[in-house]
């Protein structure tokens, strides 16, 4: 009979594969997949905490290792920095944490590393101090040397924090649907059923839960009265300013958070929801039923959307476009080994394509909500400022609000240890006749 994988083998699987290139949201339930519930929570906590602190503990081991492992045994690397994210960050026994991530070499059929394994743990635990002290400050800052840089030429000020932000883990934060019930009262269901959270102080439909929970623990959340957003997801619904009877699209709508905040805000209104995959439009409409709201959904290439939609057919337009996600590091650690410098130039394009594709289908005097999660300008004020020139009868309009800070085109929040994730807003307006002329 064949053995079952041990929680430390799987996480190092699963790590291997992203390694590989292998995104995580595919690579995680498929190794999950023959866990009991029990093992799970185990393995997600060394998945994701061993990425969120893998530029660290990567800068260790290769102290440790004369030479660093083959391409075809990432798998024994991801061991060895799982068992030094543990030593370092877990409440794990060290013998425990030592002798299991030992034994998983041998359940990964690799006994031969069982040696290695054991001797770059228990140098770790030995020489921890100067290891540590060894690491460049990218490293220290658990985060690859091309974003570190970039984020302290653009947010000096800010980039101890950011990098801090991007190892922690995220809070869960919930939009009150205030078409059901008043904040107010929502906060007092949830601390009459011992579900301690703190409201936003400058975003009127945001709270935040002390500790995540299943969401079928929330109540009344089946039944429409909140959904799970970021609070600086939430200011996009704020800054687009949705109206009762316009006509909206969202342009790149999964998972629908956003097309069903605005639906919220103005029941009247008209939403398109947009995407390119119609399996990621099952989760726009999954959320818009468990909320009765009425939006309309589509499968639809943005880049290409004027060539299949009418001109001039809307009122507003929200892009929340394809980007580096830099942003929102801590939900999404495997960036911190996938994302690359030069990625950065093709998302660049790929935005710029989608504004001219969406651009004429806003109508002249309707606006459009650019969207990224990302905090470099490659991707924020620059794409703005080439739509600006580029763009028939396109103005930026201020933006102001808190929490964030005004950029030279637009809006951007940073993520925060308790606060929202890294976001960047630009408000473009269709004048009546062309600026430039």
């Amino acid at each position: 009979m064949k053995s079952q994988p041990t929680t430390r083998a799987v996480a190092a699987r699963i790590l291997a594969a992203v390694r590989g290139g292998e995104s995580l949201v595919r690579a995680l339930p498929k190794g999950l997949e023959p866990l009991s519930a029990e093992d799970r929570p185990l393995v997600q906590e060394l998945v994701y905490g061993t990425l969120r602190e893998w530029p660290r503990l990567e800068g260790i081991a290769l102290q440790l290792l004369r030479k660093p492992p083959r391409a075809k045994d990432a798998d024994v690397l991801s061991l060895i920095l799982t068992g030094i994210y543990q030593l370092s960050a877990l409440n794990v026994p060290s013998h425990a944490a030592v002798g299991e991530t030992v034994e998983a070499a041998k359940s990964l059929r690799k006994s031969w590393a069982t040696g290695l394994i054991n001797g770059c743990l228990r140098n770790y635990q030995r020489q921890k101090d100067t290891l540590e002290e060894q690491l460049s400050p990218s490293q220290k800052n658990a985060l690859p040397e091309w974003l570190w840089e970039k984020i302290c030429d653009q947010w000096p000020d800010q980039s101890s924090e950011i990098a801090q932000a991007s190892r922690e883990h995220p809070p869960m934060t919930l939009r009150v649907n205030l078409q059901r019930v008043t904040r107010e009262t929502y906060i007092t269901e949830l601390l009459n059923a011992d579900i301690p959270v703190t409201s936003h102080p400058d975003i009127a439909t945001a709270i935040t839960l002390h500790k995540p929970r299943p969401v079928s623990s929330i109540p009344g959340f089946l039944q429409g009265w909140s959904s799970v957003q970021d609070a600086s997801a939430q200011l996009a619904a704020q800054f687009l300013q949705p109206r009762n009877q316009e006509f909206i699209l969202d342009a790149c709508a999964a998972p629908g958070g956003k097309a069903c905040h605005l639906l919220e805000r103005a029941p009247e209104a008209h939403v398109l929801a947009a995407d390119i995959s119609s399996q990621r439009l099952v989760g726009v409409e999954e959320n818009s039923a468990r909320l009765n709201l009425p939006i309309e959904t589509r499968v639809l290439d943005a880049s290409q959307a004027a060539k299949n939609l009418h001109p001039q057919q809307f009122d507003a337009v929200l892009a929340d476009v394809p980007c580096s996600a830099t942003g929102v590091i801590r939900r999404n650690p495997d960036i911190k080994i996938t994302r690359k410098a030069a990625d950065i130039f093709n998302f660049s394009q790929q935005q710029q394509d989608i504004l001219k594709g969406l651009w004429p289908l806003v109508k002249p005097g309707g606006r459009l909500l650019y969207v990224t999660c990302s905090l470099l300008d490659a991707e924020n004020d620059e794409i703005i400022a080439m739509a600006q020139s580029h763009l028939s009868q396109c103005e930026v309009m201020p933006l102001s609000g808190s929490p964030g800070f005004k950029t030279r085109l637009g809006w951007q929040t940073l993520p925060s240890l308790a606060g929202g994730d890294g976001l960047y807003f630009s408000l473009l307006h269709k004048a009546t006749t062309d600026p430039r002329v």
